[in-house]
């Protein structure tokens, strides 16, 4: 089930050597190794654009410095419910 991501992946596919540990490694399973080759003949990984919680789990199992970059995004701004008093109230 897709839920709207707190997280986003960049994978640069040609740090990338398709070793699939990101991919095992994932609790979201938002990462799978693409169908074509890189420029080593190996599957990089990619990012499927939902679910990813922003965890790091992918960045730090990956042997590959600088393949795989993890943006954690803001939450979205909560609701603030006000009582009809408080509305009401002369400011301070």
């Amino acid at each position: 089930m897709a839920s709207q991501a707190r997280g986003k992946v960049t994978i640069d596919i040609n740090e990338c050597k398709g070793c699939g540990l990101c991919v095992a490694a994932c609790p979201p399973k938002c990462l799978e190794l693409e169908d074509g080759l890189n420029s080593y003949g190996v599957h990089p990984a990619h990012y499927l654009g939902v679910d990813c919680t922003g965890c790091g789990i992918c960045f730090y199992t990956c042997p590959e410095p600088g393949a795989i970059t993890v943006y954690r995004m803001s939450p979205p701004p909560k609701a603030v419910i006000t009582t009809t008093e408080e509305r009401n109230a002369p400011a301070h």
